[in-house]
């Protein structure tokens, strides 16, 4: 359970005064500037080795941020034609840390028991984003992201990413690697359901806190012109998907259902993706590797 200080959430870049790099690192081009539509800074990340241009949190690889926070929300947009990756330390309560990357450059999902590698596809305002999951043998929806690549509010649920993928229970995030290329807006950790297309009048018209969704922070939120609506202007993912009980092959845009913006703001929420014979057979092994019911019992007397 997160401490006081982390409740209800905690602005990442703020608490850690990203801008300062004192609790922070940065490696090659990384600039802060200032972005006009969504009116404040943002982070670029750029340069053709994603390895050698990235931002860090914590500053070390020895230091902890100890975000429990079981969700965590990345506030980004990758540069159009290029690719992006990024990198997350989480720790188990068994003490093991397990690496969680996710990137376009990825072909397909990769598991071993300290490190989960997820595809992002990177889908296109225009509507690719909601092409049919990959088959096996295909690789083309991994790639560079589009020319009209979106901003995008991509939470990742870290306690169910652990517990679906390797049967361990999360304890706490432990490190941030942005890594090119990458603009960068917000980081925050919380253990609510933020759904940026709902307005705090609307939250307390239906009651949605009872249901454990809860609109935006002002701070972490993406600026909505009077008249529009935000599913229409920027890309929500959540990963995995609320209710799935197989994990996921890739990370990327679902379709909504046949209106436009559904009105319940759940159901814009991801839906399971299909996974290959090849997935599942290596999901299967991991889990036997991992899994405290694979390790030998003595024999009896």
């Amino acid at each position: 359970v997160p401490a006081a200080w982390q409740r209800p959430y905690l602005n990442v870049f703020k608490h850690f005064r990203v801008e300062e790099w004192r609790r922070s690192a940065k490696e090659g081009d990384v600039a802060a500037l200032t972005d006009t539509r969504l009116k404040g800074t943002v982070y670029r990340i750029r340069g053709s080795v994603p390895a050698s241009n990235y931002l860090q949190l914590p500053r070390t690889g020895t230091q902890s941020l100890g975000l429990a926070g079981r969700y965590l929300y990345l506030l980004f947009s990758p540069l159009p034609r290029k690719h992006f990756v990024v990198h997350l330390d989480v720790a188990t309560e068994e003490n093991q840390v397990v690496r969680v990357s996710f990137s376009s450059l990825f072909k397909e999902f990769k598991a071993t028991a300290t490190w989960l590698q997820f595809p992002f596809v990177c889908g296109a305002a225009t509507g690719a984003a909601c092409a049919r999951p990959a088959r096996r043998g295909e690789q083309h929806l991994a790639g560079a992201a589009p020319a009209d690549a979106r901003w995008t509010c991509l939470v990742l649920d870290l306690r169910s990413i652990l517990s679906l993928y390797l049967s361990r229970r999360y304890s706490h995030l432990k490190s941030v690697k942005l890594c090119s290329n990458l603009l960068v807006k917000n980081l925050c950790t919380s253990d609510l359901v933020f759904d940026p297309g709902v307005t705090f009048s609307e939250a307390r018209r239906t009651d949605l806190a009872h249901r454990g969704v809860a609109p935006m922070p002002r701070e972490m939120a993406f600026p909505v012109p009077k008249g529009e609506n935000w599913h229409d202007l920027y890309d929500y993912i959540r990963f995995p998907s609320e209710g799935s009980k197989l994990p996921h092959d890739s990370i990327q845009k679902s379709c909504p259902g046949p209106a436009a913006v559904p009105a319940d703001p759940v159901c814009q929420l991801p839906r399971p993706v299909t996974l290959t014979k090849a997935v599942r057979d290596r999901l299967s092994l991991i889990h036997q590797i991992t899994s405290p019911k694979a390790v030998s019992t003595p024999c009896r007397r």
